[in-house]
């Protein structure tokens, strides 16, 4: 139950981005649906490699490439999902920071 909770507010920060970041677009609800599935999974097994690949730049810039990373994971989401479309980097940036908050208020809420 909590799983299904966090994809649908999920689903929905995707949908709320269309509206806040500019360069962000989601056909409709099913989309958002979609999109945030392949977001978690590619999170969860794409990401960690990234992560560890990418960790003396990581840790020279005291963590703030996770955020270059999770933009990347965003994009490439957007490249995989049809109706979800991220038309260049700083949308994908500005997008993983709106997911990041959503991310951290869901952790804070549900803990």
């Amino acid at each position: 139950m909590h799983l299904l909770i966090r994809w649908l507010i999920y689903a929905v920060a995707i949908m709320f981005l269309t509206y806040i970041v500019p360069g962000i677009s989601v056909k409709n609800f099913y989309s958002a649906l979609i999109a945030a599935l392949i977001l978690g999974l590619v999170n969860a097994v794409i990401r960690p490699l990234l992560i560890l690949l990418t960790l003396p730049v990581n840790i020279l810039t005291l963590g703030l490439f996770t955020l270059v990373i999770n933009a990347l994971m965003l994009w490439l989401v957007a490249s995989i999902v049809k109706g979800f479309d991220v038309k260049n980097f700083v949308a994908a940036f500005l997008g993983a920071l709106v997911l990041w908050a959503v991310s951290w208020i869901t952790n804070a809420l549900t803990k």
